[in-house]
C-alpha cells in the first residue's frame, strides 16, 4: 500500500517548491557552511533532498554535494534546476531507510522533514538515522530537523498550520495529536502540479529531545546538541523551547 509521503511527492515539484517551509534555503546554506567550517573539500550528502534547494544552493558554493530522494519527480526537478544552473550534481534515487553509503560523507543533512519522522514506524525512522550513521566517516557530523514533541504539548498543531497559510499552500484540518505515540494525524490538502487538489491521510512523529538524544547515541554519536529551529535561521543560540515547531539536531559521529 502506498504511503501518504509517497503520493504526495509523485507530483509535487513545482507547487513544493513555491512552499512557505522552502523559502529559507539561503540562511541554512550559509549555517552548514559555518558547522563545515567553510572546508570546501567537505563531501556532503542531502538526505530527502527534494527538489534540490539545499543541494544546489551549497554546489553553487563550492561543495561537493550527493542528493538522494525517494520521488522520481522531486528529483526531475532537481536535475532541472541543477542543468540551468550549469551545476552538476549527482543525484540518486535512493530510500533513506536503505541508503547504500557506508563511511563516505563528512556531513550529512536532513532538512526540513526531508526523510525522518515521515514513517509509519518508530523503526523506520531509526532506520534512517542508522543509514546517515553509516553513511558517515569517523568524526562526520550529521545536521537535521524534526518536529518538536515539546510544541503540541503546548500549542494546537492546527492553529500553528493556519497561522503560516498562504494562498495556494497546503491545507491542513482534523488534527488529533495523540500522546501515546506522539503522532499527529490530520487531513492535509495540496494542489498538485497540475493544479488537482489531492487529499491525503497524514501522521507524522513529533520527538522530544531526550529521544533524539537516546537514538543518536544509541548509534555511536559522540556529540549530540539539539537548538530551536528558525525558517531560514539556524543557531547556536536559539535554547530549544516549547514555542519552537521544529528542532535543529547537530550530531558528531
Amino acid at each position: 500500500m502506498r504511503q501518504w509521503y509517497e503520493t504526495l511527492f509523485e507530483d509535487y515539484a513545482l507547487t513544493y517548491d513555491q512552499e512557505n517551509f522552502t523559502q529559507g534555503t539561503f540562511g541554512e546554506c550559509d549555517f552548514i557552511e559555518s558547522e563545515c567550517g567553510f572546508n570546501k573539500q567537505t563531501r556532503i550528502l542531502d538526505i530527502g533532498c527534494g527538489t534540490g534547494r539545499h543541494s544546489i544552493e551549497l554546489t553553487k558554493r563550492g561543495y561537493n554535494v550527493t542528493g538522494v530522494d525517494l520521488s522520481d519527480s522531486q528529483l526531475k526537478r532537481a536535475k532541472e534546476k541543477a542543468l540551468n544552473e550549469k551545476l552538476t550534481i549527482d543525484f540518486q534515487k535512493h530510500d533513506a531507510r536503505n541508503l547504500p553509503f557506508a563511511n563516505e560523507f563528512d556531513l550529512a543533512i536532513m532538512l526540513c522533514e526531508g526523510a525522518f519522522s515521515l514513517m509509519e514506524t518508530d523503526e523506520m525512522n531509526f532506520r534512517i538515522l542508522q543509514g546517515a550513521a553509516n553513511a558517515l566517516k569517523v568524526n562526520g557530523k550529521l545536521i537535521f530537523t524534526t518536529l518538536n514533541g515539546l510544541f503540541p504539548l503546548f500549542h494546537s498543531v492546527k492553529d500553528f498550520f493556519d497561522s503560516n497559510k498562504k494562498e495556494g499552500s497546503a491545507e491542513y484540518g482534523k488534527n488529533s495529536f495523540d500522546l501515546m505515540t506522539f503522532r499527529d494525524f490530520n487531513t492535509t490538502t495540496v494542489k498538485d502540479d497540475a493544479g488537482n487538489d489531492k487529499v491525503l491521510n497524514c501522521n507524522e512523529r513529533y520527538y522530544v529531545p531526550s529521544e533524539i538524544t537516546w537514538l543518536l547515541t544509541s548509534l555511536g554519536f559522540k556529540q549530540i546538541d539539539i537548538f530551536g529551529a528558525k525558517l531560514g535561521a539556524f543557531s547556536r543560540n536559539d535554547k530549544l523551547t516549547t514555542d519552537d515547531y521544529e528542532m535543529l539536531v547537530i550530531a558528531v559521529k
